[in-house]
């Protein structure tokens, strides 16, 4: 199901949740009820890990495409964490990375053109599914519709296409449905001023 909230703002949760399959995203929206999609998360992610130590939860989880979850009880973690320190410590890198991401997105959507973000967040996701083995190469399938890129890039939907068009007008990706091939990987990066340090992966995907 798309567009299904997992967990909401103001929710008080006795769980966490691990995405098997599909795409995640934490959400936002404005007093007029507008959206901003604040982070994707991808297979083998705990989105709302943070959870764990926060009463009250302040944005929401919702699935983008369709997806496949595994739910954690906030007990039971919290004693694998008292139990083996190395957990622990994997559990605290995975939140830093999270923020990482966080501030790489407020950069992108703050100071980037709408060109260059949108070659950002293909790069990004590219990279993140190729980490955790979920396309090869640099084809992906991508089933996100053009309203949820707006709504992460800060952009109408009509932008969103338009910027598409450019990627595939300059050659640098070539989509058939939800399929995204990066056929000039390197052109992609420099196109989307794309650096993996903050995704800090052991083996960087190039």
């Amino acid at each position: 199901m798309v567009n299904h909230d997992l967990v909401r703002e103001g929710d008080q949760p006795v769980y966490s949740f691990v995405v098997l399959e599909g795409l995640i995203g934490s959400t936002k929206y404005t007093g007029e009820g507008k959206r901003q999609i604040t982070s994707f998360f991808v297979a083998g992610d705990i989105p709302d890990l943070h959870g764990l130590h926060l009463s009250v939860m302040d944005c929401n989880f919702s699935t983008l495409t369709p997806a496949r979850v595994g739910f954690m009880r906030h007990d039971a973690l919290r004693s694998i964490c008292d139990q083996h320190p190395r957990i622990a410590a994997a559990f605290w890198r995975s939140t830093l990375i999270d923020a990482a991401i966080y501030r790489e997105w407020v950069t992108n959507v703050g100071r980037r053109e709408a060109y260059t973000r949108m070659a950002h967040i293909l790069c990004e996701l590219i990279c993140r599914m190729r980490s955790v083995g979920r396309i090869e190469d640099h084809v992906a399938d991508i089933p996100i519709t053009q309203a949820a890129l707006g709504d992460a890039l800060g952009l109408s939907t009509v932008h969103v296409n338009r910027m598409l068009q450019e990627l595939r007008r300059e050659g640098l990706i070539a989509t058939t449905g939800s399929r995204v091939h990066a056929r000039d990987w390197a052109g992609l990066k420099r196109a989307g001023d794309f650096d993996t340090t903050y995704l800090h992966q052991k083996t960087p995907a190039d």
